[in-house]
């Protein structure tokens, strides 16, 4: 672009204010899509909070097996029709 070159627009306080809002409507946008939930994150964190919890109640379940129930009880779910 030429150095000389002039908007089409004369910069003034109600344009700058314009950006800034712009600008924090992007921020907030980008910060929501990061914080968007994760599905399978929180499935994998449920099956562990699960088995410390049966841990703790001497339970002998192993992580593959909690894993297991909590697959069933989805698959019973949606073959029933409960959410």
């Amino acid at each position: 672009m030429s150095e000389n070159y002039q908007p089409p627009f004369i910069m003034n306080e109600e344009i700058t204010n314009l950006i800034v809002e712009i600008g924090e409507y992007v921020g907030t946008i980008t910060t929501y899509d990061a914080m968007r939930p994760n599905p399978i994150l929180r499935r994998e964190n449920r099956i562990k909070t699960i088995h410390s919890s049966l841990a703790i109640e001497q339970n002998t379940l192993t992580l593959e097996q909690v894993t297991d129930v909590v697959i069933w009880e989805a698959d019973i779910r949606i073959a029933t029709g409960y959410s």
